[in-house]
């Protein structure tokens, strides 16, 4: 069993402290530590730690968050976590926020404190790598630190896995707040609607997560914009009444919240805006749903790595003669629109023809230069010519065509996307860490069809897939 270990930052001085703590910890030690810097990008936590666990090359990924600090024994204690049954897909943490023992706690302290509740917090989060290739990974409609590693539990659960608790725990200092903090952080409303979209009703109590206040925000909300509504059209009665129902949820609400007099004019200023804050995000994702949901979760790849034979031109066997290439139907159109989007292209294809003497390697490059004048440009061409009894790395199954190709491109095998008609395809991408979209075909067999982790009718909606199903 190996894992590594993958820290998003954002630059914070805390994830020095945190590489200190696991450099000095005894114990098993991590494959490789991954710091994943989004300070500069600002793409967000999702998408930070998807690039780092397509570095990866171990069995499990430990995603931690970059103001934590491992507890004595994390490692041991991990190491024990980790060996579960082969069902059991990823292994949560616990996580402890020490509060100030001179002082009530703040508002949000009280609220980092709630992390010690949640069920599948990244902020010490373990996943099986293979699990998060077959589900995609974290979600990067996701944009902020919420929500994102709920979802990716969903789907984790929905998929036939198992989540468990871990005996490791992280420190998780609650740190300082802004003024406005808690207001900014209703933004997070607008994520409530997506994963009610995504996973349905009920979501919350799968996810292990509270309801809040939204009902109760709502309604203090339109009692203030029924108040002013009333105030315009003349209605002094109803304005009145509505106005009065507006300062009793909102003197409840900063009630529940003010924790000490130190705390007073933050809870009270904060309270007044919160509700509408709330309300709005909550309207606001409804309105973009419709844009999230075409999006799509998946990243957009690094490249696309195109099988040949049966996914981009008709299969004609131990072919040398470019007379004979067809394109397959909207080859053309599904290549340039990965162009428009910038995203290099290549192909991989077994020509096992030359290891049988049936063609040569001066055939099979005129065969590719045809595929080109037809189709366009390819930055990467990688082909096997052996025969399946030399037992070469490069023959697909095998991984060496997908990670040849990635190294031309100069990109990461795992950040690649592969598109393919037959299981071999799927098995080669793999096996190399990267994205599989499987394009069925008359020659694949059913039990390849059911074992992908994507499949697409045809080519342009494999990049359909791929673009997050912009068109």
């Amino acid at each position: 069993m190996t894992f590594d270990v993958v820290v998003p930052t954002l630059g914070r001085p805390s994830l020095r402290a945190l590489l200190e703590r696991l450099e000095q910890l005894p114990g098993p030690r991590p494959n490789r530590i991954i710091v994943v810097a989004d300070e500069g990008t600002r793409r967000g936590p999702a998408a930070a730690r998807n690039q780092g666990g397509r570095q990866s090359r171990a069995d499990w990924v430990v995603f931690l968050d970059d103001d934590v600090l491992p507890e004595d024994g994390w490692l041991e204690r991990l190491a024990s976590d980790l060996e579960v049954p082969a069902n059991v897909a990823g292994s949560a943490g616990r996580i402890h926020v020490p509060l100030p023992a001179d002082r009530p706690p703040t508002d949000w302290e009280r609220n980092v404190k709630g992390l010690e509740r949640a069920s599948y917090a990244t902020a010490d989060m373990a996943y099986r790598r293979d699990v998060l290739v077959q589900v995609g990974g974290f979600d990067e409609r996701f944009g902020r630190a919420f929500r994102e590693d709920a979802d990716l539990a969903l789907r984790v659960l929905e998929a036939g896995y198992e989540l468990v608790r871990g005996r490791r725990t992280v420190e998780h200092p609650p740190g300082q707040a802004g003024f406005w903090r808690s207001v900014s952080l209703q933004a997070g409303n607008a994520d409530d609607v997506l994963m009610w979209a995504l996973h349905g009703r009920g979501w919350q109590e799968r996810a292990g997560a509270p309801r809040g206040r939204r009902p109760i925000h709502l309604a203090i909300t339109g009692a203030a914009a029924l108040a002013v509504g009333a105030g315009l059209v003349g209605r002094r009665r109803l304005a009145l009444s509505a106005a009065f129902g507006w300062l009793a949820g909102t003197a409840e609400f900063a009630w529940r919240r003010i924790g000490s007099r130190r705390d007073l004019a933050r809870m009270v200023a904060t309270s007044v805006v919160i509700p509408a804050g709330a309300s709005f995000y909550w309207l606001l994702g409804w309105a973009r749903l419709p844009f999230r949901l075409r999006r799509g979760g998946s990243p957009r790849p690094d490249a696309v790595l195109f099988d040949r034979d049966g996914t981009l031109i008709v299969n004609v066997p131990y072919n040398g003669d470019p007379e004979l290439v067809m394109p397959l139907d909207g080859a053309r159109e599904a290549l340039d629109r990965l162009r428009a989007a910038g995203i290099p292209i290549a192909v991989i294809s077994n020509q096992s023809g030359v290891g049988r003497g049936l063609i040569s390697p001066h055939q099979v490059e005129a065969v590719n230069r045809r595929v080109e004048e037809m189709l366009g440009p390819v930055e990467a061409w990688a082909v096997c010519p052996h025969v399946p009894e030399a037992g070469c790395e490069c023959r697909k199954p095998a991984p060496g065509l997908v990670v040849g190709a990635a190294s031309t491109l100069g990109v990461d095998p795992a950040g690649c996307a592969v598109v393919g008609d037959i299981g071999a395809d799927v098995e080669a991408a793999r096996a190399a860490g990267a994205r599989a979209v499987l394009i069925p075909t008359r020659e694949t067999r059913p039990e390849e069809i059911e074992a992908a982790p994507e499949v697409a009718r045809d080519l342009n909606e494999a990049v359909d897939l791929l673009l997050g199903g912009a068109r």
